[in-house]
Order: C-alpha cells, then sequence, then structure tokens
C-alpha cells in the first residue's frame, strides 16, 4: 500500500469546503472575491519559486482591473487570467459558466498524430485491451502499445496479455504522447512490470506552511516488482508537452528503470497534486500543493520531464513519425 500512499493523499476537497464554509466569509464583492483567492494561492501554492513568480508583483498587475462595476463574467476572466500566471495545469477556477485553464501543451509544437501511426505503423485490425491498443511492428521485432489516459483500470489480465504476447520481442515501445493523466494507480501497475527489485522512483512533500519555501520532509515513492509477468528487454517511451499529470508522474519515474528510455519533447509538468476550496462568492478553484522531486531531490522537472532522447516531428511528412522512427531504430 506504501507506493501508492504518496500521490494519492491530497483529494480534492472542494465539495467538502463548500460545506463547510464559513457563512461569515460568504461575499459576492469582487475585490473580496479577488483578495481570498490571491491570499490562498500565496500561501499554500507549490511551484513560486520554481517557477520564479512575483505573486506580489501578480496581485498589482490583477487588482487594478477590479472596479466596484466589475461583472462576474469580468471577475471570472481576472481569477482566471491572474491563475494562468502560474503556467499549471492543475490550476483551475470553477463557476456555474466556465471554467478556467492554462493549457501547456501550447508551449510547444504539436508531436503527435494517431491517425500517421494507424496508418503507416499499425495492421488495420491492432488489437485493443482495456485502455491499450497495441500490436506488433517491424515484422514482429517490436510491440507498440498505446496508452493515452490513465483511466484507473489497468488490471493484471490486461498486462498479463500484453506482455505475454510480446515477451519475445527486441523491445518494446510505449507511447504516452497526448496522455493528459488520470488515476495514478496506473503508474505503479504499469512500471511495477519493468523492474526488478524494489527501486525508489521519486520523492513527494507537501507544503506545510504559508512560506513559498515551506515543505514537509520529502518522501519516497518505492515501486516494488510484480510477482507475475515482467519484461525486461528495451522499453521506448513516447512523451511530449501533452504528457501531462500522471503521465509526467510516469515519464519521471521512468529515470529510475534502466531499461526504459525517454524519445520526445518535454513533458507538460503537472507533478504538484492539486487541491482547493471555494472562493466567498460559491465558486470553487484547485491548484498544486505538493512537488514531485527527482532522485537528485529537484522540483525543477515541474517544467517538463526531459527526454533522454529529445525530437520534434517534422510536418512536412504526414507519412511519417519521427519519434516513432527514432523509437525503432533504437531497439533495432
Amino acid at each position: 500500500m506504501r507506493k501508492y500512499l504518496l500521490i494519492l493523499i491530497i483529494p480534492f476537497l472542494a465539495s467538502c469546503e463548500s460545506i463547510i464554509l464559513d457563512k461569515d466569509l460568504e461575499s459576492t464583492d469582487a475585490k473580496t472575491n479577488f483578495e481570498y483567492l490571491w491570499k490562498q494561492c500565496n500561501e499554500k501554492y507549490s511551484y513560486f519559486d520554481v517557477k520564479d513568480i512575483d505573486w506580489d508583483e501578480i496581485k498589482i498587475k490583477y487588482e487594478s482591473k477590479i472596479t466596484d462595476e466589475t461583472t462576474d463574467v469580468q471577475l471570472f476572466d481576472i481569477l482566471g487570467e491572474m491563475l494562468s500566471e502560474l503556467k499549471d495545469d492543475h490550476t483551475n477556477l470553477i463557476s456555474n459558466f466556465n471554467i478556467s485553464r492554462f493549457g501547456v501543451q501550447y508551449q510547444s509544437q504539436d508531436n503527435f498524430d494517431w491517425r500517421i501511426v494507424e496508418d503507416n505503423y499499425l495492421p488495420r485490425n491492432y488489437l485493443i485491451t482495456g485502455p491499450f491498443q497495441h500490436d506488433f511492428i517491424e515484422n514482429n521485432q517490436i510491440g507498440y502499445i498505446r496508452f493515452p489516459s490513465f483511466t484507473g483500470t489497468v488490471d493484471d489480465d490486461q498486462l498479463d496479455f500484453i506482455l505475454n504476447r510480446y515477451k519475445n520481442t527486441k523491445g518494446l515501445i510505449l507511447d504516452l504522447r497526448e496522455n493528459g493523466g488520470g488515476a495514478a494507480t496506473d503508474i505503479f501497475n504499469l512500471l511495477a512490470r519493468f523492474v526488478e527489485k524494489e527501486t525508489t522512483l521519486y520523492y513527494s512533500r507537501i507544503k506545510n506552511g504559508k512560506d513559498h519555501d515551506a515543505f514537509g520532509k520529502a518522501e519516497p515513492a518505492i515501486l516494488t516488482p510484480h510477482e507475475g509477468i515482467r519484461y525486461q528487454n528495451k522499453v521506448m517511451v513516447l512523451v511530449d508537452r501533452s504528457t501531462y499529470s500522471a503521465g509526467s508522474f510516469t515519464a519521471l519515474a521512468t529515470k529510475a528503470i534502466d531499461n526504459m528510455i525517454l524519445v520526445g519533447d518535454y513533458t507538460g509538468g503537472g507533478l504538484g497534486m492539486p487541491n482547493g476550496g471555494q472562493l466567498p462568492n460559491g465558486w470553487t478553484y484547485r491548484f498544486s500543493i505538493t512537488q514531485a522531486l527527482n532522485l537528485d531531490k529537484s522540483p525543477e522537472w515541474e517544467k517538463g520531464v526531459p527526454a533522454d532522447i529529445p525530437l520534434q516531428m517534422d510536418w512536412d511528412n504526414r507519412d511519417t513519425d519521427e519519434i516513432l522512427e527514432r523509437a525503432i531504430q533504437e531497439i533495432l
């Protein structure tokens, strides 16, 4: 159980806080709601120093936009723009008419087109096993496995079937491009099939004070090998800026696993687990309150886990996936 603890202890508590919010705090006043959200972020957000964000300066910038005539729609836009300064897709403002978001994937070129993979690399009747799309490529020498989302449904039967099917290949390609994350338990269920000994994947620490650098002790996330079928040959893991949250955690974890190699662009980050609450006017919010640290105990990879082999797609050639091609080359 310990291996799941570090990434599951931070639930999104907006619904709970809506119940326990002090009635005396209820207010529709625009300045009151602005001040409340700014203060909550100032005391609890976990990546100010990593991203070199001057939150006091940002307060001045956005507070000046609020007047006594500010409408709800205008206030939402102001608060949403302020949160976007955090450059974090685990940060949202939620009202009954809109949801703010940043869009980290747009900070880099697009590096994935599933149709190119389908048309040029996979047989038309490729297999679909739970959340995985997969089949042999390169004359059955390589197993290609597309994993588009951490659905929380990855189980032993699926992984046993897939790994048994490709047990005699020279290597696997695990494609996590445009995987926006999901259930963190899938990370450990999947990666436990690629280690032969207990392995520390990364560290995690939670914000525990009002100062921007106030954190608790860094605790290790430890992976235990699966007792059944495992795969020991090379595994190329394809990532891009749309590889986020649980996808980024997986990319971070591969740095601790000898036979896994990242190919592609930086991931989108999302290594802080989000928590949230309710504004005085009833809108809810969330933002990151933890940090994931690499094996050097640095939080810098929130800006994006770097690929071991950096590469971009060439969109002048619609018949070739250069990132996939490089992964094939590395295996063969």
